[in-house]
């Protein structure tokens, strides 16, 4: 059996906006462009590092997979695992790509994953993808979050726990502060909701 791990940057407030890089971006609903860089530094970069060197396959959502499939595959040499890895991608809409290997999963997207995850392979690996994230939170899919938290408010809509979010118990399994006040911590699912008080 599969296990889904999302890993993300996130702001004090919830918020995993990405980057805004164009002007078009900055005007709108994203981070400022550098609100994830600035506060990089050694200790961060190597946890980073750490987990881009694990195996895994990748479950993305159409808009993350469409940013990635214009930069990775001419910048391979950065991350070898993420072309040679299988991205499972939650579309409607995209049927095909020639970054290979892709598969699509349309329809009851919720449905095919919970079956994805009782077939043989690598765990999935969901980076970004902000809606497919709210999908798996609704539908109890999710078994560890890789987070990295930054000292950042950004007041935006798009957050990690949104509404809908299934009650559930994780564990810390390893976490660590950077210079810059980061928070990277890895949680584990342990159970469902807690328990009621007597």
């Amino acid at each position: 059996m599969r296990k889904i791990n999302v890993a993300e940057f996130m702001a004090l407030d919830g918020v995993i906006e990405k980057p805004g890089t164009t002007e078009e971006e900055r005007s709108g609903k994203f981070g400022p462009p550098d609100w994830i860089m600035r506060h990089a530094d050694e200790m961060s970069g190597a946890w980073v590092q750490k987990g881009m060197h694990e195996s895994f396959d990748f479950l993305l959502g159409r808009n993350t997979f469409q940013d990635w499939e214009k930069f990775w595959p001419q910048n391979a040499y950065m991350w070898p695992a993420v072309n040679t890895a299988t991205k499972y991608v939650a579309s409607n809409t995209l049927t095909s790509s020639p970054w290979q290997p892709t598969v699509f999963l349309s329809g009851d997207v919720a449905k095919k994953i919970a079956r994805l995850k009782q077939t043989e392979g690598p765990d999935l690996h969901v980076a970004g993808s902000a809606k497919l994230v709210q999908t798996l939170l609704k539908h109890d899919l999710i078994d560890s979050f890789n987070l990295m938290i930054l000292p950042v408010l950004l007041g935006g809509d798009k957050k990690l726990f949104a509404e809908g979010t299934i009650p559930a118990v994780f564990k810390v399994t390893e976490s660590m502060v950077n210079t810059k006040g980061v928070v990277m911590v890895n949680y584990e699912r342990t159970g469902s909701a807690l328990p009621e008080e007597n």
